[in-house]
C-alpha cells in the first residue's frame, strides 16, 4: 500500500476532526435548540460546501487565472506527462501573482488544480519547475489537499460555535464579547494543531514522490533553495495563512514548531539530496 504512514495519520486526524465537529454539533443542538435531523443534514451538506468554498476561496485569494497553453506549452506538456505517469487526470493549470515564488494544489484526483506564481516561473529553471510540479501533483494523488481544506473548515466551524456558546451563556456584556473572541481563537488553534501535523508530514511525502517521478531529488532541492532565497528578497507576500499552508514553501514563522505548517526547508533539502 502506498504511503501507509500518511494514510494512517490522515485517518487519525480525520477521526479527531470528526470528534471536534461532533462536539460542536451537540453544542449547537444544546445552545440553539437545533433538532438532531437538522444537525445531521447540515453536517453532510457542510462537507461538500466547505470543500467547494475552500477551493474557490484559495484560488480567488491569489487572483489565479487559467494558464494559457499557447504561452506556457512546456509546462502543460510537463504536467500532462507527469500526470499520466502518476495515474491521475491532468489538473487545471493556473497562474497568479503572489508577490513571492510559490505554488500550491487544491482538489482531488479527478478535479485538481495547480497554481504556480509568476515569480516562481521567472526564478526557476525548467528542470526545477518540473520538480515543483511533480510535488504538487503528488499532493493531489495522495488526497492530502482535501484533508487540509476540510480541516481548516472544521476548525472555523468549531471556533464559531465556541464563540456563540460563550455569548449566549454569559451576561452579554463587553467582557463576554472579548472572552468569546479569545475562546474562539484558542479553540481554532487547538483544532489546527492536528491539521498542521499532517501538513508537515505531507510535505516530506510529496518531496519523496516528486524525486521518484523525475528521477532524483536535486532539481526540487535546488528549487526549494531558490524559493527560500527569493521569498526573503522578494516583495510582500499576497498569501493568507490558509493558502500558505497549502503551498510548497512556508516560512515556518508560526507560534513555535508546534504550529508550523511546513517542516524546516533545510531538512527537506537535506532529505532530497540524501
Amino acid at each position: 500500500m502506498r504511503h501507509l504512514g500518511l494514510k494512517a495519520r490522515m485517518a487519525v486526524v480525520g477521526s479527531m476532526l470528526f470528534a471536534f465537529y461532533a462536539v460542536a454539533a451537540v453544542a449547537a443542538m444544546g445552545v440553539f435548540g437545533f433538532p438532531p435531523i437538522l444537525v445531521v443534514l447540515g453536517s453532510v451538506a457542510f462537507v461538500g460546501v466547505q470543500y467547494k468554498i475552500g477551493k474557490w476561496a484559495a484560488l480567488r485569494s491569489v487572483g489565479a487565472e487559467d494558464m494559457p497553453e499557447d504561452r506556457f506549452p512546456d509546462i502543460h506538456r510537463q504536467v500532462e506527462s507527469l500526470s499520466k505517469e502518476m495515474g491521475i487526470d491532468k489538473p487545471r493549470l493556473m497562474v497568479a501573482s503572489m508577490g513571492v515564488p510559490n505554488a500550491f494544489a487544491v482538489g482531488r484526483k479527478g478535479d485538481g488544480t495547480v497554481v504556480v506564481s509568476e515569480e516562481l516561473l521567472q526564478l526557476l529553471s525548467p528542470e526545477e519547475v518540473e520538480g515543483v510540479l511533480a510535488h504538487e501533483l503528488a499532493h493531489i494523488r495522495n488526497r492530502d489537499v482535501v484533508m487540509m481544506v476540510l480541516g481548516q473548515g472544521v476548525a472555523s466551524i468549531v471556533a464559531i460555535v465556541a464563540q456563540w456558546a460563550v455569548l449566549l451563556t454569559g451576561d452579554n456584556d463587553l467582557a463576554d464579547f472579548f472572552l468569546a473572541i479569545v475562546v474562539g481563537q484558542i479553540t481554532q488553534m487547538l483544532v489546527m494543531v492536528f491539521v498542521f501535523a499532517i501538513s508537515r508530514y505531507r510535505e516530506y511525502v510529496a518531496d519523496r514522490d516528486a524525486a521518484d517521478e523525475i528521477g532524483g531529488g536535486e532539481p526540487l532541492a535546488s528549487a526549494l533553495e531558490k524559493i527560500s532565497r527569493g521569498s526573503e528578497r522578494g516583495g510582500e507576500s499576497k498569501l493568507d495563512s490558509d493558502v500558505s499552508a497549502l503551498c510548497i514553501f512556508g516560512d515556518g514563522t508560526g507560534l513555535a514548531r508546534l504550529f508550523a505548517t511546513h517542516p524546516p526547508v533545510e531538512k527537506r533539502i537535506e532529505r532530497l539530496r540524501n
